[in-house]
């Protein structure tokens, strides 16, 4: 899955943003998977930027809201 940016959030649609959160958790979910099945993830930063991603688009939800 794609990494995206605060700008690229901002231009998606509120169903894009349902969408591509959906995809980044279920991405995240495999990959904590891994790492309590004993294994290693195969990009350690990988993890951290796909929370950071579905953080941008929370936060952008949030703003769309107010």
């Amino acid at each position: 899955m794609a990494i995206f940016r605060a700008k690229e959030v901002a231009q998606f649609s509120d169903a894009e943003l349902v969408e591509n959160e959906q995809k980044l958790r279920n991405e995240l979910i495999q990959q904590y998977g891994k790492v309590s099945a004993g294994g290693a993830p195969e990009n350690p930063g990988k993890i951290r930027e796909v929370r950071r991603t579905i953080a941008r688009i929370k936060t952008e939800q949030t703003k769309r809201q107010a």
